[in-house]
């Protein structure tokens, strides 16, 4: 990877004018571009991390709503925030936005802070972040490397290096350095500069003939855009059969348990289970892991409709049963909390998306409980995706 000469070769000045003035006259409207306060872009940024805008739209202003200052954010019951992040996915990003929002009240005595050190010593606030809320809100000057900025950096100078190496991140972290310096205005620069691989340089299909700056990047000239940025090559996502169980009791109250804080979907309600393990039979999974979790013994009744799901580093395929407790007393091992509620009562819990399909069967009463015998895996029939 040698760079350094067509950085320095590179018309800065010109790209950074010439990407403002493109900025200006393209923009998307988005309410967070219409506000300087702090906590509304600092949110803005947290929730666009891995999740598209049309997809943080809906949720941003449902979020204000609720907690339309940091203050409120700060004092909220940890199940209330949640509840309002369910479904966006990358749960850590909400508790470390309420653990933030505290920190700030406590320690900056509610005003959010304005220097790099301090906005990047909050739970899940990196550099980049940081730089984006400094710039947006404070109107500072920092350099920005979210993948948006990275895909365009690496397209504009045709890096030939793996896009997350170290050396390449060095390398990125540089250049945008070097850009923002030759900027007017630090806003609209960072502002363009991801407006730009946001809506014009996409992964897949990028618009390159409309691009102002195709006769300056070099990928594009040399034939690679396709090639850019380097990617390592991606593992196979392991899979894994889950087994869930709806347990009611007499009073058709339905059991549900609260995952603890800092694993995997955190802080979230669930319907107790767990993984299959070799050699059994997916019933088999369900009785031994509620005894292990809740001290029980259980009779299993009717299958519901197979669930897939896709998380981040691997893929599971859910199975639900109705059951219902033979003997023992439910005893929790390892949940943060627990309760027995009405099934029109659940809605009031943050759950994860793949149980939430369940909640919409109980809510509709598409598949109630019988009494009958469970019937075997083989007949369960796979949910349509799009109910995913």
């Amino acid at each position: 990877m040698v760079i350094s000469a067509s950085v320095d070769a590179f018309p800065k000045k010109m790209f950074a004018s010439h990407l403002i003035d493109w900025y200006k006259a393209h923009y998307r409207r988005l309410p967070w571009r219409e506000t300087k306060n702090p906590y509304f872009i600092w949110l803005s940024e947290i929730m666009l991390q891995q999740t598209q805008v049309k997809t943080v739209m809906g949720y941003y202003e449902r979020f204000i709503q609720a907690f339309p200052t940091l203050a409120d954010l700060a004092k909220a019951d940890p199940k209330d925030v949640m509840k309002q992040w369910e479904g966006l996915g990358y749960y850590s990003r909400c508790r470390n936005l309420h653990k933030a929002a505290k920190m700030i009240v406590e320690e900056h005595n509610g005003s959010f802070p304005q220097s790099m050190e301090a906005v990047s010593a909050l739970p899940g606030i990196g550099k980049s972040t940081a730089g984006a809320i400094l710039t947006f809100a404070f109107d500072q000057r920092h350099p920005l490397l979210d993948g948006n900025v990275k895909r365009v950096l690496s397209r504009l100078f045709n890096i030939d290096s793996p896009v997350e190496a170290t050396k390449t991140i060095n390398c990125l972290w540089a250049i945008s350095a070097e850009l923002i310096e030759a900027a007017d205005v630090p806003y609209y620069f960072n502002q363009g500069i991801m407006e730009l691989g946001a809506t014009l340089c996409l992964p897949k299909k990028p618009h390159c003939l409309l691009c102002p700056f195709n006769q300056i990047c070099q990928s594009y000239l040399s034939g690679s855009v396709h090639e850019r940025p380097v990617k390592l090559q991606k593992k196979v996502l392991p899979h894994y059969n889950i087994a869930a169980g709806i347990l009611w009791n007499d009073q058709e109250e339905v059991f549900v348990q609260q995952r603890p804080e800092g694993g995997l979907l955190g802080g979230l309600w669930e319907f107790p289970g767990g993984k299959q393990e070799p050699g059994e039979v997916i019933q088999q999974t369900l009785k031994r892991e509620l005894n292990e979790e809740l001290g029980i013994q259980i009779k299993v009744l009717e299958a519901l409709p197979a669930i897939k799901h896709a998380y981040t580093h691997f893929k599971i395929t859910l199975f639900p049963f109705h059951c219902k407790i033979e003997s023992g007393s439910v005893t929790p091992t390892v949940a943060q909390d627990w309760q027995w509620l009405k099934p029109e009562k659940l809605e009031s819990l943050a759950f994860p998306k793949a149980n939430k399909v369940i909640l919409t069967w109980l809510k509709d009463k598409t598949y109630w409980p019988s009494g009958q015998a469970t019937i075997e895996v083989a007949d369960i029939e796979v949910t349509d995706k799009a109910l995913l």
